[in-house]
């Protein structure tokens, strides 16, 4: 599917066409680089490797300099790779050609959006699993509120079952959402606006999919 790259600016809001307030995701997106042509002949599958962000040549490996060399761009410091490119966007998919927003996505499409949640570190179980405590708070009940309770069974199997919602690490994880429309698009700046939240902070890594 076709996509691009981009990088999460903030948060906004759009009133609709209808006087609602809409809550938006700012992404700046492309324009990104056509760093390498995968067919089926070669590969066995048909995709096309995007490269967006500038990117130090000291802090780039030799061997990626030279992998963009071939695509006569600088290092860029994100790359993603989209399967299965439409025939209609066939006249994109050349060798060092820049893509733009405006050349994948209109106002009004339907997208799907992957970024990396913020991290939250150790967090306990009423944070990481949405526990309530004990409900009524009756008798014998100190100091429960915000524990995970039982940790399993005792002579069988004796150990904690894989699976359990326990305390731990929480965050940091790739995140996809679906079906998030496009409001608008700001060709001249390479922004686009879309609706809803998207994982990660602000100037995190965010891949759109048409």
């Amino acid at each position: 599917m076709p996509g691009i790259i981009g990088k999460k600016i903030g948060m906004t809001s759009i009133f609709g066409p209808e006087g609602e307030n809409i809550a938006c995701t700012v992404i700046e997106a492309g324009p990104c680089v056509v760093t390498q042509v995968k067919s089926e002949e070669t590969d066995g599958y048909r995709a096309v490797q995007l490269a967006f962000g500038e990117k130090k040549e000291k802090n780039t490996t030799k061997a990626a300099i030279g992998h963009f060399k071939k695509a006569n761009t600088t290092p860029k410091r994100d790359v993603a790779e989209f399967r299965d490119f439409k025939t209609e966007f066939d006249n994109l998919v050349e060798l060092g050609k820049e893509i733009r927003i405006q050349d994948i996505f209109v106002e009004g499409d339907f997208i799907d959006a992957i970024g990396t949640s913020k991290g939250r570190g150790f967090q306990g179980v009423v944070k990481r699993h949405n526990f309530a405590g004990v409900g009524g708070q009756t008798h014998g009940q100190h100091n429960r509120l915000r524990a995970p309770g039982s940790m399993g069974n005792a002579s069988f199997a004796s150990r904690v079952p894989k699976g359990k919602r326990l305390a731990g690490r929480m965050g940091n994880d790739r995140v996809k959402l679906t079906n998030l429309q496009v409001v608008k698009i700001i060709a001249d700046q390479n922004l686009i606006v879309i609706s809803g939240s998207l994982p990660g902070a602000k100037n995190s890594t965010v891949i759109l999919q048409k």
